[in-house]
């Protein structure tokens, strides 16, 4: 369907159409109200649907704990900046404005290499393309703490960007595949919180880390981390990509007690159940294989830019761009604000991310408790029991202006420096933490429910946007400060966000229609999980 006829609809015709996005998540009809489960699980124990709370919980962990490290690893390095323009580093010392370079390559590198690393793991599965990325990553952290000289250094943070880029892609796909819609939201909200605290973390222990051994163990830390986690992956992380067919085979109905794993409230939903079940057990042992194909390489590399033609796909590559390009902006430049005079905080300039810290926490805690509540709330005033994927949007908006406001805080405080303007500078980078957790938590999750069989292509285009712009304004922001001052470079960098967070506005009132618009373009798989 055209966008023309899309929005040519009445709204009734709107109200009742199930595009992709679109789910029955309350039933009426039954004699207990309770929540559909979608999409609908196989009965093979293998479906990542059916896994017990245990082996989920091992997988949001292991791939959290990716999202930790990368950012930790991401991040760390710019509470060092002071260090590392010094001879003590390289001779001769290389300037603030050269040094952003390390943070630039790296961030542009976890956007654009999974342009391979997702169509890869569409092709050959997830759980391979995780192991291998960490390998990866251990490697050039390796590297980077052999570096004798500034370009070698340079160049292992670009290879470290690429095995961190999975982090940001494959993890929220692999999470979105073990949870219902009904769960996804609060699963997210923690891989989010974990994705958030990894760079103001990192920036906050960089500095002590380097005063405690040396700038070398800046990097062996992270290789000891990156290891850590590769072998948590190798046997907690199961392949989660699953093909569910559709139709299941027939077999008797009848109505099954089920118990939602995330709640104490019983549910009745009509369920498909016939005797004696012809799959194996899911063992560990059968957990720990690695490799599948599903073949169509080629295609499944150029799938990430047919995803541009979805509305929803430019809402949180907008976000995302906007509000990591701040917070890699504000950490490249933060440290040596502080190390300056009227602050002079030296080895403790990492404490300028405490403010961030402090966001990201109060920012989880707000998107926990709304993200699902908003979908469930909705779906059950709802005439018809459907919630839309849009219903979450609405929970992003406090937080986006929360962010916007954080960056001209942060640049007007950057502009006049004074006795006790660090705390606006904390602040600021605290509000735009707290702004940061919706993208994952809200908006990744929105693109898992309306794109569901291509939400991972989705997440490319939102990462390399994201990549691109945070390595154009991390590359040009020292320089800019330096020239212009804060309050003009952090308050035009504010003014974008805020254009960008307006932009949910048409979505959240017309997203249902562009989805009907578009839908055509989904596979058939997508359409049978709703």
């Amino acid at each position: 369907m055209s966008f023309k006829r899309a929005f040519a609809l009445s709204r009734d015709e709107v109200r009742d159409a199930t595009p992709p996005g679109t789910v029955k998540l309350v039933e009426r009809d039954l004699v207990e109200k309770g929540v559909h489960r979608v999409p609908r699980p196989s009965s093979d124990p293998a479906d990542p649907l059916n896994w017990g709370k245990w082996r989920k919980a091992g997988v949001v962990l292991t791939m959290s704990l990716y999202a930790l490290i990368a950012n930790f690893a991401s991040g760390s390095i710019s509470s060092v900046f002071p260090v590392y323009a010094t001879p003590l580093a390289f001779n001769p010392p290389v300037p603030f404005t050269e040094l952003s370079r390390l943070i630039a390559v790296n961030v542009l590198m976890q956007g654009a290499s999974n342009i391979w690393w997702v169509p890869l793991s569409n092709a050959f599965g997830r759980r391979p393309i995780v192991l291998i990325s960490l390998v990866i990553f251990v490697l050039s952290s390796m590297w980077a703490g052999l570096a004798s000289s500034f370009g070698s250094l340079l160049a292992a943070r670009v290879f470290m960007g690429i095995g961190e880029a999975a982090a940001d892609t494959v993890a929220p796909d692999v999470i979105g595949e073990i949870y219902f819609v009904h769960q996804r939201g609060r699963a997210m909200a923690v891989y989010t919180a974990f994705l958030v605290v990894g760079p103001f973390l990192g920036g906050l222990c960089g500095a002590y880390i380097v005063a405690a051994g040396g700038l070398p163990w800046l990097h062996w830390t992270n290789v000891i981390l990156a290891a850590v986690n590769f072998a948590l992956c190798l046997f907690l992380q199961p392949e989660t990509l699953y093909r569910r067919t559709h139709p299941l085979p027939p077999r008797s109905t009848e109505m099954a007690q089920m118990e939602d794993e995330k709640s104490d409230v019983g549910f009745v939903e009509n369920v498909e159940s016939g005797g004696v079940s012809n799959w194996r057990p899911y063992t560990f042992a059968q957990s720990l294989k690695i490799g599948i194909y599903r073949g169509d390489l080629i295609q499944k590399l150029l799938a990430p830019y047919m995803t541009l033609a979805f509305p929803g796909v430019w809402l949180v590559m907008l976000w995302y761009a906007g509000l990591v390009g701040g917070i890699v902006s504000i950490s490249t430049v933060a440290p040596s604000m502080v190390a300056a005079p009227p602050y002079l905080w030296g080895q403790n300039a990492g404490l300028i991310n405490v403010g961030g810290l402090i966001g990201a926490v109060l920012g989880f805690i707000y998107t926990f408790l709304t993200s699902d509540a908003s979908s469930e709330r909705k779906a059950k005033h709802s005439p018809n029991g459907l919630t839309e994927s849009e219903d979450r949007l609405s929970t992003a908006f406090f937080p986006l202006a929360v962010a916007t406001a954080g960056l001209i805080v942060f640049g007007l405080c950057g502009q006049y420096p004074s006795e006790h303007a660090w705390v606006g500078l904390q602040v600021g980078h605290g509000m735009l933490a707290f702004g940061l957790l919706q993208v994952p938590a809200v908006g990744f999750t929105y693109l898992i429910d309306s794109y569901n069989a291509v939400s991972g292509d989705c997440f490319v285009m939102v990462t390399v946007l994201r990549g691109i712009i945070s390595f154009a304004w991390t590359f040009f922001v020292s320089e800019w400060v330096a020239k212009d001052g804060a309050a003009e470079a952090f308050g035009i960098i504010g003014m974008l966000m805020g254009i960008f967070s307006l932009l949910t506005i048409p979505v959240l009132l017309w997203g249902k229609r562009m989805r009907i618009a578009t839908a055509y373009l989904l596979p058939d798989e997508d359409h049978a999980d709703h």
